[in-house]
């Protein structure tokens, strides 16, 4: 009988300061994480266009009520 151990989940860090803080990479993300989580087309839709429907600051804190259980933004240094 083979025994499963379990992993801690790591939750990897997206530095915002970066390139991979500008909004053009983070909605490609939330797309492909969307897709991922077997969410439906208008499922993803409908939260592409409420990520983009205002400023940078909501786009980055509606990402991290989306997908904050499973990834963690470092705002260091960044004003919101």
């Amino acid at each position: 009988m083979a025994i499963l151990k379990t992993v801690p989940f790591k939750k990897p860090i997206i530095d915002i300061s970066g390139p991979k803080g500008n909004a053009f990479y983070l909605l490609g993300l939330a797309k492909k994480m969307g897709k991922q989580f077997g969410w439906e087309t208008s499922d993803i839709d409908s939260m592409l266009e409420n990520l983009k429907s205002k400023d940078y600051k909501h786009l980055v804190l509606s990402f991290d009520g989306y997908f904050g259980e499973v990834v963690d933004l470092n705002l260091a240094g960044i004003e919101l």
